[in-house]
């Protein structure tokens, strides 16, 4: 009957007032048949209330005391005691939701052990039936405070517990009451460390014995937002400018040799806070600390907070430079967040508590400005060389090309990855799409500086806009932003549709965002040689990258490790997981893949290969030889490009003209 009632509303207008009485049959009748339905017992008993967070004051603060010394079993013991604003039901929340993961990857998976207690009285908790990350307590009448505890488990591949390093996130390492925004419940921590470890964070802290630290009391959403990491080895670099607050490079090693630089190393970096200080202008912090883990325990990459930032680099970044080439812009990148995503926030990207879902809808201003201003920083400064420089944007353009997922899933669709996609395999990455907005946003972000340049003259580009809209001072943040203002400040620097022009690019189903290197005057080309940034690209992969000829990467080994979709290697039936044993009859090799990929003489490739125990043969035709991407100046058109990568003069001449 009520598919009946749907089905013949559907064939009225929508404005027909038909419409509206057979929709409000609908209603009606949904309503009276859960009203007739039998609710089950133990679900009306396990259906218990979660507290909405609300902006209101939270008596008393929350002790909370983690053990970081268990090595052996790479464990945290946690304690912790409450205030209780009275008896009553009571739901204790473990954190789930991390704003610079932009996802739930917090898991409580690796909580183990816990226990509540009133005093001596333990006091028995049910989780959550739909909330895994909520448990609730009946707290007894004439209870002041809750005493909790719990282990934190690390796994084998975290590397946050060692002897000579530790890394403290203290997200993974509270629980906290719900009903509260976290801002207004202060946190009084304890911190035991390994013997002789040397600790670094944002937040106060004074010694509290041997190898114990006290962190000054502090709100929930502000230690949230500040890890502590202690190693063994560690040299502070100030690199603050001046009239800007003190900004400090925190070098953090299990060895003496990671932590040493030279007088070139310091001087570049200086360039750097410089160059970024040019385009955003004031810090909008009262103190920066870039801690830089050099570990090759850890996958290069960083996560942003509002005073720091954890930069995970490996241990020889210092002592081998040019073997950094692809990771030349990740302190730059972190630095920029505290503008991009720390001052300034996109709607949706903040919430009263962590574990409210965040809304990802600007992460390709948040994420993918940021990696656009990694690329131009590095450059700037000297970090990157001229030619390293094009040489990775190169790799990003020809990243962008062969994303043909794009004919189903957009740019804009990308940001929503880190809700489903993030600690989830990607079979056919440049099919499926993962995380895009990093290095598309890159290619949006330079198109939308030469639109600038180019309706200029040369006059305008995106520092104008940057410079206007994350101006934000310290006691501002966070400063929430939408859509609407993005353009609005793009507008007041050069008058455009820009709600429109974003909008083409960000649900294209082409790459358009590869128009900006036309009017930076350079193309996307494909030579038979690599440049050294996709060397060291393949050297990251432990594999060779012939995603752009055959469509595979492939290990020495012969290990597919992936197959561009619809590419040479799809349609000869090759599929990651793929091993193969033999090409043309011969043992494989990939020296000797490479030579008949150059020889180009039309001869299909015969593979043998073994997939799930079964050996088949893969017949590969192509045409075109080794292909590797590189950028081409375009005769007769202005070198915008350069004009963007050139270092801007922080002189005090310059300071004083600005």
């Amino acid at each position: 009957m009520i598919g009946a009632i749907f089905e013949a509303a559907m064939k009225q207008g929508r404005d027909d007032m038909a419409w509206h009485r057979l929709l409000l049959g609908l209603v009606s009748m949904l309503a009276l048949a859960s009203a007739t339905l039998p609710v089950p017992a133990h679900a009306a008993a396990d259906a218990s209330p979660i507290a909405a967070p609300a902006d209101r004051p939270f008596a008393g603060t929350i002790e909370l005391e983690v053990d970081a010394r268990d090595i052996r079993h790479r464990l945290f013991r946690v304690r912790q005691t409450l205030p209780v604003q009275g008896p009553g039901p009571l739901t204790l929340l473990y954190p789930e939701w991390e704003p610079s993961s932009h996802g739930p990857s917090v898991s409580v998976a690796q909580l183990a052990g816990l226990v509540v207690r009133a005093g001596p009285q333990r006091l028995e908790w049910r989780r959550d039936v739909l909330d895994m990350h909520a448990f609730h307590v009946q707290v007894p009448a004439g209870v002041d405070t809750l005493e909790v505890e719990f282990q934190y488990v690390t796994r084998a591949g975290d590397a946050l517990l060692r002897a000579d390093l530790v890394v403290v996130q203290w997200q993974r390492l509270l629980v906290y009451p719900a009903g509260w925004f976290a801002r207004n419940i202060a946190v009084h921590a304890q911190l035991s460390l390994p013997p002789g470890l040397k600790p670094v964070t944002s937040l106060q802290t004074k010694v509290a014995g041997e190898d114990r630290l006290d962190v000054a009391a502090t709100s929930l959403e502000t230690l949230l937002d500040a890890p502590l990491i202690a190693a063994r080895h560690l040299r502070s670099l100030e690199l603050g400018q001046a009239g800007q607050p003190p900004l400090r490079l925190q070098l953090l090693a299990e060895s003496r040799q990671a932590v040493e630089t030279t007088p070139q190393d310091i001087a570049r970096l200086r360039g750097l806070v410089g160059q970024t200080h040019a385009v955003f202008g004031p810090a909008p912090y009262r103190h920066f600390d870039a801690m830089v883990v050099l570990s090759d325990a850890f996958a290069s990459g960083g996560i942003e907070h509002a005073d720091s930032a954890e930069i995970y680099l490996p241990a020889d970044f210092f002592r081998d430079h040019a073997a950094q080439l692809n990771n030349l812009d990740l302190i730059a990148h972190e630095h920029v967040h505290a503008w991009n995503g720390r001052a300034r926030v996109p709607d949706g990207q903040w919430t009263p508590t962590p574990n409210l879902p965040i809304r990802n809808d600007l992460l390709w201003v948040y994420e993918g400005q940021t990696e656009f201003w990694g690329r131009v920083l590095a450059a700037r400064s000297g970090l990157r060389g001229r030619q390293d420089a094009l040489d990775r944007l190169a790799l990003d353009a020809a990243q962008v090309q062969v994303a043909n997922g794009r004919a189903w899933k957009s740019l804009r669709d990308t940001v929503h990855d880190p809700r489903y996609v993030t600690g989830r395999a990607t079979i056919w990455p440049e099919w499926q799409r993962r995380k895009d907005y990093y290095t598309e946003g890159v290619l949006l972000w330079l198109d939308v500086d030469m639109t600038l340049r180019e309706r200029s003259n040369g006059r305008l580009g995106l520092d104008d806009f940057a410079r206007r809209f994350f101006a934000v001072q310290a006691a501002e943040r966070p400063r929430l932003y939408g859509f609407d203002e993005v353009c609005r400040t793009l507008d007041a620097v050069m008058p455009l549709d820009w709600s429109a022009y974003l909008d083409a690019r960000l649900d294209a189903h082409t790459p358009v965002v590869l128009d900006g290197l036309a009017r930076a005057g350079w193309s996307l080309a494909f030579g038979p040689q690599p440049s050294e940034v996709f060397r060291q690209h393949e050297r990251e992969l432990a594999a060779s990258d012939l995603t752009y000829s055959v469509g595979m990467v492939v290990t020495a080994e012969g290990v597919v490790r992936s197959v561009l979709w619809d590419s040479p290697a799809f349609e000869a039936g090759l599929a990651p997981g793929a091993r193969l044993l033999s090409l043309d009859g011969a043992p494989f090799s990939l020296a000797r893949l490479h030579a008949r990929i150059a020889e180009d003489d039309g001869r299909a490739l015969a593979l043998d290969y073994l997939l799930e125990a079964t050996r088949s043969t893969a017949t590969l035709r192509y045409r075109g030889g080794l292909r590797y991407p590189r950028l081409e100046r375009r005769p007769g058109t202005p070198d915008r490009l350069s004009q963007l990568l050139a270092g801007v003069d922080t002189g005090p001449a310059s300071a004083a003209r600005k």
